[in-house]
């Protein structure tokens, strides 16, 4: 059985469960980051209660690479469900990095390298070299009893890569060779043609942007795209900057990947960020988190005049070397409109060629789909459109129609050696992290907060003689976020009238349930407000006694 847990109609928090009988592996462990309009949220992760409640059946966790939306919920697995975890030399160190900030203290990483097969329960996991905007990126292969299974994870085919590495293709065509029973592949570029641009076009860009610069250079990038950090450091010191690297994740990722060999920094290049006032603007190169547009990251913090290091300054030149995940555009366009109000010129957009994709587009995915030549096709890694459309490649590269199974998060795909179908559901869907609470916040939390966010809320509080309903004191009407009451002091009277109209009521007729009371209040002010100001704010009495 494959069951995705995450990832499908969707943009990161991939998961995804293998299950032979009694024993499961799961690829990946994602996260997501939240929505403009989950206030308040931190992270996204998938749910695992599929796994919780069958913690004894499973056997290891596989990784691919080390991008968040694949190993960024791992130490919240992990402390449900401890299990080994297989990954290669650079990922085994992100992971690593995560958990010791996470406080998970007991755990097993075993170090795997491209070429390798390890026996898991009743299932031969294999590892294959790919290219992606990381090093040290895999396919996964899994060799069961009905068939084999081969998952691509993020990749590209790069022919040119930063590390000089390229991608295994021999491996995939000598497994299509021997017959696959199921591919599942990436699918996040489906709706682009032609072939992805290699990662090192984007070096040309970062020359061309250091050439034209002036004054200091701030370079935001996802802190674990190690390659794109590479070319940064590369250029940096061919220009003769010297480098500073701010937010905790971009330090760690480049200390970690640095101590493993994955990153070579000349000696002395790198300076501390109280060390920038030594060197003239145009000797420095500051690297960064923040590209998403994420409030609290280094880019977003400096655009809004609230970076503790650094100040924008007119002269400064800043590159975005990413593009927007669907959903933080706003926030990103937000960034570069007060970057350019403070006087700094922006560079950013895959028209600059300042960032190009680490996935593969669709004459790639019809490669990979000729090599492997599969059976039944299942794609993943993307929003339903993608995954629609990847379908319909596979069909035009042989693939039987009825045998490109398109489904969703939680839907249960079994497989025997010649057949394929959808088998009914799990659960699945999405857990919140906010502060130290995981899961604590649902939908209905989100939805007050939109609410709260939208049309604001109106206190109104009462107090009654014990045992009674008799008003001692109030009503009193405090309003946050739906009117400034000095300017509504009509609307503010009359709402105090038709409560105070309320609780005489309430009072005639002797009722004494608070619940009742509380909700005849809330309609009466509701229907109320509505009338005169066409907004539904939360309305919250409280009932203190005496």
């Amino acid at each position: 059985m494959i069951i995705p847990l995450g990832g499908l109609g969707e943009i990161g928090k991939n998961m995804t469960v293998i299950q032979y009988g009694d024993d499961i592996v799961v690829v990946d462990a994602g996260l997501a980051f939240p929505d403009d309009d989950m206030f308040g949220i931190d992270l996204v992760i998938p749910d695992i209660s599929y796994l919780i409640e069958n913690r004894d059946k499973v056997r290891a966790v596989v990784i691919t690479h080390g991008h968040e939306d694949h190993i960024g919920s791992l130490a919240y697995l992990l402390n449900e469900v401890n299990v080994p975890v297989y990954a290669t030399k650079l990922v085994c160190g992100l992971i690593e990095g995560k958990l010791k900030e996470n406080h998970i203290s007991r755990y097993t990483l075993h170090e795997v390298h491209h070429g390798d097969e390890v026996q898991i329960a009743s299932m031969r996991v294999g590892f294959i070299h790919t290219n992606h905007s990381i090093p040290d990126a895999s396919a996964l292969y899994f060799k069961t009893p009905v068939g084999t299974v081969v998952h691509t994870g993020d990749w590209k085919m790069d022919l040119t890569p930063v590390d000089g590495r390229q991608m295994d293709i021999h491996k995939f065509a000598e497994l299509g060779r021997r017959g696959v029973l199921l591919l599942m592949s990436d699918s996040t570029n489906a709706e682009r043609p032609g072939y992805t641009e290699s990662e090192t076009t984007v070096g040309h860009a970062f020359r061309k942007a250091f050439r034209e610069a002036e004054g200091r250079i701030i370079l935001a990038t996802f802190a674990s795209n190690i390659s794109r950090i590479q070319q940064a450091i590369n250029t940096a010191a061919q220009f003769n900057r010297k480098v500073t690297v701010l937010g905790r994740s971009m330090v760690n990722n480049v200390q970690i990947a640095t101590e493993l060999g994955y990153l070579e920094v000349p000696q002395g290049m790198l300076i501390e960020p109280d060390e920038l006032n030594r060197y003239s603007a145009d000797q420095v190169l500051i690297l960064t988190t923040g590209s998403q547009g994420e409030p609290m990251a280094g880019l977003s913090r400096m655009a809004s005049n609230n970076h503790r290091t650094v100040t924008i300054m007119p002269g400064d030149t800043v590159i975005i070397s990413a593009t927007p995940i669907p959903g933080n555009e706003t926030g990103v366009s937000r960034t570069i409109d007060n970057l350019l109000k403070l006087g700094a010129k922006v560079v950013a957009g895959r028209d600059k060629k300042i960032h190009v994709s680490g996935h593969a587009s669709q004459e790639e995915l019809k490669i990979m789909l000729e090599l492997i030549k599969p059976k039944f096709f299942l794609p993943v890694h993307g929003e339903y459109r993608m995954l629609r459309l990847h379908g319909d490649l596979a069909v035009m590269m042989g693939v039987e129609p009825d045998h490109v199974l398109i489904g969703d998060n939680g839907q249960v795909f079994e497989f025997t050696g010649r057949s394929g179908r959808k088998a009914g559901r799990v659960n699945a869907g999405r857990v919140f992290v906010d502060g130290l609470g995981v899961g604590d916040v649902g939908n209905i939390v989100i939805r007050d907060r939109q609410q709260l966010a939208m049309e604001g809320m109106v206190v109104v509080v009462m107090t009654l003689a014990k045992g009674t309903c008799h008003v001692v004191a109030g009503p009193d009407i405090v309003s946050r976020g739906f009117v400034y009451v000095r300017d509504s002091e009509a609307l503010m009277e009359e709402a105090h009238e038709r409560v105070a109209a309320v609780l005489e009521r309430c009072e005639t007729g002797n009722i004494r349930e608070w619940s009742t009371i509380k909700s005849q209040v809330r309609d009466t002010l509701s229907r109320y407000l509505y009338e005169k100001t066409r907004r539904r704010p939360m309305i919250l009495p409280i009932i203190m006694e005496v």
